[in-house]
């Protein structure tokens, strides 16, 4: 009898603690390239021309803005060593105030780019299981670390703009780390692979003249009053689905 009494409590605590499957949306099918894009900001390349643009226009965090201030959409390409993004934002102001690279980061513009490698869901806030990346105007990449302070991760994610009057161009190469990454530690990308299912949702902090930032746009709608989930929960990210 203590036997069953203790077998039911060990199955009612794992249901418990179990987390749900997440819940795919905002699928994005995304075609294979042969030949990688250049890093460099500038979107020559015929590949980019196969590929349609998506909207960033979900407003996560901050009042209503007008077009001029602020318009995103995005493109998305891969191959087996990275996720590749080409991102348009129409900005009259950029902003990067904060020189250290580590400190108040996502108060400057930046763009914010969500990955999450099997995409499994759960919490990632300060753990691997899902990435939320910060990339700033100089390049630096920072994330939480499991120790809870922040940490470039300059290794994961290669990037390049350019800026023309209101239009700033950026393309950024994403190398895909799994949940066993260790601080510390050599790690290496997943090889991906066609078919491959990636949690992900990319967002754009704008700030034009304030101490915190203005507006916080992101690629998927999220359900609720508080939109700002990204950072901690990755059940909020799409799903892009690897093709050929």
């Amino acid at each position: 009898m203590r036997c069953i009494l203790a077998l039911i409590m060990v199955l009612v605590s794992f249901s418990c603690n179990r987390h749900e499957t997440k819940k795919d949306t905002n699928i994005i099918e995304v075609s294979h390239t042969d030949e990688p894009p250049t890093i460099d900001g500038e979107s020559k390349e015929t590949l980019w021309k196969l590929n349609e643009w998506l909207p960033l226009d979900q407003n996560w965090m901050g009042g209503p803005y007008e077009h001029a201030d602020f318009n995103g959409r995005y493109k998305l390409t891969w191959n087996r060593d990275a996720l590749y993004v080409l991102l348009e934002i129409t900005d009259d102001t950029l902003l990067d105030r904060t020189k250290d690279p580590l400190k108040l980061y996502w108060n400057d513009d930046c763009v914010e780019v969500f990955i999450d490698e099997d995409n499994s869901g759960g919490l990632h806030q300060y753990n691997h299981n899902a990435f939320a990346y910060h990339v700033a105007l100089d390049g630096n990449v920072v994330d939480l670390a499991p120790d809870k302070n922040p940490k470039l991760y300059n290794g994961h994610i290669t990037s390049e703009h350019t800026t023309v009057d209101n239009l700033t161009t950026w393309e950024l190469a994403i190398r895909v780390y799994d949940d066993t990454y260790q601080e510390g530690q050599k790690n290496n990308p997943e090889e991906l692979k066609q078919e491959k299912r990636i949690g992900f949702a990319l967002a754009y902090c704008d700030n034009d003249h304030s101490t915190e930032r203005e507006n916080f746009i992101g690629s998927v709608f999220v359900p609720g009053e508080d939109k700002n989930q990204g950072w901690i929960n990755a059940d909020i990210f799409g799903t892009l689905v690897l093709k050929k």
